[in-house]
């Protein structure tokens, strides 16, 4: 019989090479899993403490569906858990101080995950106002300054509009709901289905989610340990010091006025978000509080 070596060669290195793989595949080599435990019984959510219905079917896999999701967003999970350790102090006692539920941070954290986003719509800051809601509830947005990005006072401005919301429904659920929909649109839903439970509501996507969204991340923030979101204090971003500078007149180069204050424009802008240019216009009878850093940095 004749040999065709070529082809034995061939067929030899395939062998050695799959006795290659075989040999170095490590003992241990199950998958690797995710933070998917699907292991939490919420039977006892609230939002604000308004009953979470979980014995509804579709109420049970919508809010199962967001903590899926949120559980396995390790990276966004872990950055907003970080960011809330310095902002939730700012936004916490602003809620209180208005009669505002606790629960409604975790509202703010699903509109913009605490960062001053900018949506495709143009809504703007941690609570995400578009312009002219802005400007109803007395934010300044102009050539100089966007207060949406500054979160004490958009945080005051949300405020009113739950307030004004609650009013209307008298039910935070629904207030929240609002929140996404807008008022109107809520009430629209609840005369045209002859229903008034946001949960017994048929309603676009992003609002039938919305909800939902807030309360796996309440439930996933409040425990994280148990989400496997485990961190120490020191990877918890810490509220930054800052001393308050009064300004009732123009600032024509806030590039040098950062300098003169002994820090820099990077600065400024970071604790200062809502100055939009590198110039600041001041209306008669106006004060802008601009936050100077006294920690935290090094200017060479």
């Amino acid at each position: 019989m004749k040999i065709n070596y070529r082809k034995s060669i061939f067929l030899i290195g395939i062998v050695s090479a799959s006795s290659l793989f075989y040999q170095f595949k490590p003992i241990n080599s199950e998958p690797v899993k995710e933070n998917s435990s699907t292991n939490y019984a919420l039977k006892d959510l609230d939002f604000c403490g308004e009953r979470v219905p979980v014995e509804i079917i579709d109420v049970k896999e919508r809010l199962d569906r967001e903590m899926v999701v949120n559980i396995n967003l390790h990276s966004a999970t872990t950055l907003i858990i970080k960011r809330a350790n310095r902002y939730f102090s700012d936004i916490e006692p602003i809620l209180k101080k208005n009669g505002i539920p606790d629960d409604f941070k975790y509202l703010c954290v699903i509109e913009s995950s605490l960062t001053n986003a900018t949506s495709a719509a143009g809504a703007k800051g941690f609570w995400q106002f578009m312009p002219e809601t802005a400007k109803e509830y007395n934010l300044e947005v102009s050539s100089t300054v966007d207060e949406r990005y500054d979160v004490i006072k958009a945080t005051e401005a949300a405020c009113s509009y739950l307030k004004k919301a609650y009013t209307k429904f008298g039910n935070w659920t629904l207030v929240a709901a609002a929140y996404n929909r807008g008022m109107a649109g809520i009430e629209r839903q609840q005369t045209a289905q002859g229903v008034t439970d946001y949960y017994d509501l048929y309603l676009n996507e992003e609002t039938s989610r919305y909800v939902f969204r807030i309360l796996a991340l309440k439930e996933i923030m409040k425990n994280s340990d148990k989400y496997g979101f485990v961190f120490s204090k020191d990877e918890l971003y810490k509220p930054v010091k800052t001393k308050t500078v009064p300004v009732s007149t123009n600032i024509d180069d806030l590039q040098k006025w950062a300098l003169d204050q002994g820090i820099n424009y990077k600065l400024l802008k970071l604790y200062n978000p809502w100055l939009i240019d590198t110039s600041l216009l001041v209306y008669t009878g106006k004060t802008y509080n601009i936050q100077i850093p006294t920690e935290g940095f090094k200017i060479k």
